[in-house]
Parts: structure tokens; sequence; C-alpha cells
């Protein structure tokens, strides 16, 4: 951890694992309750520094720990998560509890039911801590995109967490919470997840249900975890994955034990590295760390080979292009009408609409839509939706070619570490270049885990990514556990 001036007050790291919580808890050598209470009062002293929390569900989180101290007491069995703070990114609904998605047009929104993700959390065991900030409607690489304010870096808080989950990543880097939900469309779980040093997960799509996540690019949202150590982030994408009726996207495909999976030696694992994400515009510091941590795959008894990816160069527009044209439409429900932000100043229906949506949405949200909707506009359609729909197959066979030759393939996260707040808001591309190395998994729709692989010399941490082919997230927790372990 850097000794800069900007370090939050009071940072520590997550002490005890979910297994030794698990232990402690159902031993009845900590309360459940007194956890949360501690959480709490962690989040008085912190939040107003790091802006990480919009709302807190105390009501209900202590009632929920309640219950796992009483089922504790009597010796009855007890569910994975039993009695772990967990903090939920607002695009996630939680029954009751505002739902923003970072914006002001959802101000006011309480929705009646609870996401799946959410559900299960709260199935085996979880405490709810609250809604955590983020970009609005998930559209960023900072968290500066937020209605409510930007999420300032745990580590060092002149700098951004990352986006748009990069609340949800601060908050675990923080201790603000055990481990939290965040949605990956581009690579909003493993970019924050690079910025703040911690872990977090990109499931294959499908994987885990997307019903009650107000969506931006429907074929491209995926909701993940954020955990402090793989194992951990294993044990929650085993509580939140499988199929879902609500969901028709999701997969039947069982769900496996990813925490015993993790647990695998990954001697014999072939390791693949594209030279394509290792070219002009990587920090030769992040470059530095990521070879360091191929060499300890190598160490660790894993066969390390180059790869090809060639279309990886027209990823990101290929990507502003489907996920601007999704959003177009998705937004579209968002109209001052049935709920959220209505326009005060509007004479008649178009007027409402039209104020209701400028003043509710915001620049970067109004960008995109506006991005996505001439991409999608007659005589352009052709030219640019259907033509990135084509180069994303290439893209998605690409991969399938080369988890024939590998079983998973590392590369940078990011290409940087985490930059300062304001340093690329002027510059839209620049900071959509900032996904660079993770829209190529989020188009083609495979698995991947972001590891904290080493930090730079100002004490920023990077983040190696480790892709896997569909549904062999295993696959991905074994190399990223290899990873951490070299670290320690």
């Amino acid at each position: 951890m850097p000794s800069d001036a900007n370090t939050a007050e009071n940072y520590v790291e997550t002490p005890k694992t979910l297994t030794e919580l698990h232990a402690e808890i159902a031993a009845g050598r900590t309360r459940a309750a007194d956890l949360a209470a501690s959480y709490y009062e962690r989040i008085a002293a912190v939040n107003p520094r790091l802006n990480v929390y919009l709302g807190l569900t105390k009501e209900r989180a202590m009632e929920q720990a309640a219950r796992v101290d009483a089922a504790a007491a009597k010796g009855d069995p007890l569910g994975p998560l039993a009695g772990v703070p967990v903090g939920i990114k607002d695009v996630l609904v939680m029954k009751g509890a505002p739902a923003t998605a970072g914006s002001k047009i959802l101000e006011g929104y309480r929705p009646p039911y609870d996401a799946t993700p959410v559900s299960k959390l709260e199935a085996a065991g979880a405490v709810l801590l609250g809604k955590i900030n983020c970009d609005e409607f998930a559209m960023g690489s900072s968290n500066e995109n937020s209605a409510y304010g930007p999420v300032r870096n745990p580590v060092d808080t002149g700098r951004v967490p990352g986006g748009s989950s990069g609340g949800s990543a601060a908050a675990v880097a923080a201790n603000m919470a055990v481990a939290t939900l965040g949605t990956d469309t581009g690579g909003s779980i493993r970019q924050p997840a690079s910025f703040c040093g911690v872990v977090g997960v990109l499931p294959t799509y499908g994987r885990v249900s997307r019903y009650g996540l107000i969506a931006f690019a429907s074929s491209l949202d995926r909701v993940g975890p954020f955990a402090a150590n793989v194992r951990d982030a294993a044990t929650l994408l085993g509580v939140i994955a499988g199929y879902d009726p609500k969901d028709a996207t999701s997969s039947p495909a069982p769900v496996p034990d990813y925490a015993a999976e993790s647990d695998r030696p990954v001697e014999g694992l072939r390791i693949g590295v594209p030279a394509e994400y290792f070219g002009e515009g990587l920090d030769s510091e992040v470059r530095a760390a990521i070879e360091k941590g191929i060499e300890s795959l190598k160490a660790a008894g894993c066969a390390v080979k180059p790869v090809s990816l060639p279309t990886t160069k027209y990823a990101i527009p290929t990507y502003y292009l489907v996920a601007t044209a999704e959003a177009s439409a998705n937004l579209a429900r968002f109209d001052g009408v049935r709920y959220g932000y209505r326009s005060p100043s509007s004479a008649n229906l178009a007027d409402m609409y039209r104020h209701s949506r400028d003043e509710g949405f915001g620049a970067e949200v109004k960008r995109r839509i506006l991005l996505g909707t001439y991409a999608l506009s007659a005589g352009y359609y052709d030219a640019y939706y259907l033509k990135a729909q084509q180069v994303r197959r290439l893209l998605a066979e690409e991969f399938l070619r080369a988890f024939a030759e590998v079983d998973a393939i590392v590369t940078p996260t990011a290409p940087m570490p985490a930059f300062k707040l304001g340093e690329k808001t002027g510059d839209p591309l620049a900071m959509y270049l900032a996904d660079i190395y993770t829209v190529t998994a989020s188009l083609a729709g495979i698995c991947g885990v972001s590891v904290p692989c080493g930090t730079t010399k100002a004490g920023l941490p990077v983040g190696m990514q480790v892709l896997a082919a569909h549904l062999n997230e295993g696959t991905a927790f074994r190399v990223a556990r290899a990873v951490e372990a070299a670290r320690r």
C-alpha cells in the first residue's frame, strides 16, 4: 500500500476469509449481528471520503443477521455465506431499497422485488449492507459518471477506482464489505478489480441470471462477484450461478464447486499469451508485473505458449457499436411517465419526454444513446451495427480456436494502473481505451478473472486477466489462485 497523502484513513485489508468467518459464526465466536454492526461503523467512518455507498439497508441486514445468529445458536446448518456482509451494485434491484443505477432519472425509484443474484445471496445467509455507487447505468471506466459523485480509490483517493463497478471494488479494498456484487459489460468488474487490488470475476454469459439487473446492453451484461481473494470469489460465484426460469438467457448447465476447483494444482495446464495484448500503449510497469506473473505460472508447472487473436484490434469499435445500439433500445423505457424523474418544465407530452430525458440522463449516457441510435438508423444499420456483429463472431471464433490449443489465456487486465480523477474525463476515446483488454472476452461471451499480480513503484495495484472457455470458470480460478499464491 502506498504512503501517498491521499491514502484513505484507516484503510485495512479484509481480515478474515469466508471460510474463517463461517467457522467463527458457526462456533458462536462471532455474532453475525456484531459483525454487521462493525461494518456499519466502518462505513460511517470511511464512506464520506470514498463515496462508495449510495444507501444502506440496515433494517433488512440486521434482521438477516439475527436469523443467522439464531440458527447458529441452535446448531442448525448454516448457508455458505452465513453472516457475511455483502454490498450490492446499484444496478441490481433490492425490494424496497432505492435503485438509481447511478442516475438522476431513477431517483426515488424503489423496486418491489429482488434481483435473482440478490435473493440467492440472502438465501445463502449473506447480510446485505446496502447499495453501492457506480457509473450511470454502468456506462463508464472510472466511476466518475455517477449522478451522485465519483467514487475514490481506497489505495490513493486522488485516483479513480475504475468503472463502472468502481464502488463495488472499492468497498472490498477498503473493507467496507467482505464481498460485493458488480456487473461487467465491457470490463466493468475486471478493470476496477485491477485498479483497486482485489479479485473480480466475469462469469460466462448466461452463467448468472440477469433478472433484476437494470439493463445497459443485454447481450453483454453479466453479474459477478468481487472478493479479497480468489477462493472467496469462487465461493460467491457458486452461490449466485445457475439456471433461472425468469431469465431466458440463463444457462441450464450444472454449477460445479468452484471453490474446490480453485484448490486444484495448475501443473500441466497450457497457458496462452497473446502478443496483441502486449503492444503499444501498455504501461511498462504493468508489463513487468504481468511478465512476472507469467513466470510464476511457469514455475508452478504450466506450459506457456503464444497464441494469436488478430481481430483484437477491432474490439473497441465493435464493442462501442454493439453496446451503444443495445443501450439506445434499453434506455428508451426511462421516459418520465411511469417512474423516476419527470421534468417540471413541460407544457405538453413531447416536452415531458424531451426535458425529462435531457435533464435526467448524464452526458456519457446521452452520448452512448446518440451513438447507438445513429448506428441503428436507416442507411447505417448494415454499415455499422451489422458489421460489428460480424466482427464479434470472428472474435468469438478466434477464442474458440485458441482454447483448442490452451486451457487458459493470460493478459493484462488494463493497459495502465489507476489514473487520476479528472485525467480522462475530457477525452471519451482515451477513457474507452482503458477497456481495450477486457472488451474482447465480453464480446466473445467467455469467462475470466482479474487477480492482483503486483504493484507499481508508486504502490498502485496491477491485475492479471485470466480468460477461459465458456462455462470453464473453474480453470480460470485455478490459474488465478496460482498467481495469487506466488505473491505470498
